[in-house]
């Protein structure tokens, strides 16, 4: 069962050799816990691959309601769509102090010539956020609350000595930030699930014991 944020992440993360030959052409920030990096409809010119820390890719309305659309971790990279020299399409924030290489885009540009290999996997990584974003429309659309902290569950979740277990400490707002819920919604949820034994909610992890029904 895919892990993390996003379902084969790791085939998007630079291997130890790409990350050598890009460092050699980027400069490194670092940035505290909760810094917003980049503001949706920013015009920018970089590429951020994140050495350490983890950052939330998201949208947010003037109210302050958002949605989460990744989480990213180490290796990971952000910003490629700047290539098309658009806006940024969405806002990527720090959820703890982080370290990045930033790459300009001539020097991407560059880095692409030489590694034809990575860029095959940028391309491939662009349609998988297609593919991503297409089910997760779809998924609003059709199915309900329950239904998609279900699936979102299922699709965080990862087999440890036989059992499914979500690592990835979530609050009950990160949940409804990504489902598109309120957080007392997803709290009645979670309690349903927790009293009919399909997960159980520990302090720093939630157990899946059983698939819980995409439908209640």
């Amino acid at each position: 069962m895919p892990g993390g944020a996003e379902p084969a992440a790791a085939r998007f993360v630079l291997t130890p050799e790409e990350l050598r030959a890009i460092s050699a052409h980027a400069i490194t920030r670092s940035f505290p816990r909760h810094a917003v990096i980049l503001n949706e409809g920013d015009r920018t010119d970089t590429l951020y691959v994140i050495l350490d820390g983890r950052v939330k890719i998201f949208v947010a309305d003037a109210d302050g309601n958002e949605v989460v659309f990744h989480i990213q971790g180490p290796g990971e990279y952000f910003g490629e769509m700047m290539l098309d020299e658009g806006p940024r399409s969405a806002s990527v924030m720090t959820l703890e102090a982080s370290r990045f290489l930033v790459v300009p885009k001539r020097e991407l540009k560059a880095f692409l010539a030489r590694h034809p290999d990575f860029a095959v996997r940028i391309m491939e990584k662009l349609i998988h956020r297609v593919r991503n974003l297409t089910e997760r429309v779809k998924t609003l659309s059709l199915m309900d609350v329950y239904g998609r902290v279900a699936r979102l569950l299922l699709e965080l979740a990862e087999e440890r000595d036989g059992r499914l277990v979500i690592a990835e400490r979530l609050t009950q707002q990160d949940i409804a930030s990504r489902v598109g819920a309120s957080r007392a919604m997803v709290s009645r949820i979670l309690k349903d699930l927790a009293t009919g034994g399909y997960i159980s909610l520990q302090r720093d992890r939630i157990l899946v014991n059983r698939h819980p029904p995409l439908r209640w």
